[in-house]
């Protein structure tokens, strides 16, 4: 199950869990003045931890390499079309909140949304 490119810009090293050597998609887009850095699921093509459980210290590593302030981007979790047949493999995106309650962690976007996110 590969993801296709559409999905990313480039593919961004990270230490996950224990430091297991890890990647993800990853775009960085501008969008009325504000910074959104999305980072893309690509399971097999994942040696490592997922986006979800490398969490806020993916976050950090990519606003270290790209110069960010974690306090000043919108970070989004993407879960891409892979056209699997189930249906925990479609597109989703959420951002994510690591200050908030467990409950309140994530907000799914629409797909508008994420248009005019992408469309920037």
């Amino acid at each position: 199950m590969k993801v296709p490119k559409e999905y990313y810009d480039e593919i961004f090293p990270f230490l996950g869990q224990w430091d297991m050597p890890s990647s993800c998609g990853l775009k960085v887009r501008q969008h009325e003045g504000h910074t959104y850095v999305i980072v893309t699921e690509l399971y097999q093509e994942n040696p490592g931890t997922s986006i979800t459980y490398a969490g806020r210290s993916l976050a950090e590593q990519v606003c270290r390499a790209k110069g960010f302030n974690l306090a000043d981007i919108t970070y989004i979790e993407c879960a891409p079309d892979t056209n699997s047949k189930l249906s925990f493999y479609d597109e989703e995106y959420f951002v994510v909140d690591f200050d908030a309650d467990p409950q309140h962690k994530y907000h799914q976007l629409s797909a508008e949304e994420v248009k005019q996110i992408l469309e920037a």
